[in-house]
């Protein structure tokens, strides 16, 4: 019978190898930088499951933690800002072309 310790270990193995990916092959930058931290977390916690918890320490610190905001602050910079399109005035270019055509 298995323990539960392996059905755990089972379970972090498949989280973290669906969570790896979808922060490929997800189509939202978003989603992928969420689902890469997650990957991450789940990577302290395997490292812990390990015995190597200083590792497990600087997984979550670093690669988590500061990987996550930093790539989330990249993402802040980068995303396309959601303003109106200003339309163009039909009337002004229409008398701009005039007044060049007066002047020549």
């Amino acid at each position: 019978m298995m323990s539960l310790v392996m059905i755990f270990d089972a379970l972090l193995i498949f989280s973290m190898l669906t969570l790896g990916w979808m922060s490929i092959f997800s189509l939202s930058l978003f989603r992928c930088i969420v689902f890469f931290v997650c990957l991450g977390l789940l990577a302290a916690i395997a490292w812990g499951q390990l015995g190597a918890f200083d590792v497990a320490i600087a997984e979550a610190a670093i690669g988590a933690g500061i990987t996550g905001a930093l790539l989330l602050a990249a993402w802040n910079r980068i995303r396309p800002h959601r303003t109106k399109a200003i339309e163009p005035n039909v009337t002004n270019a229409k008398k701009s072309q005039k007044d060049t055509r007066e002047h020549v």
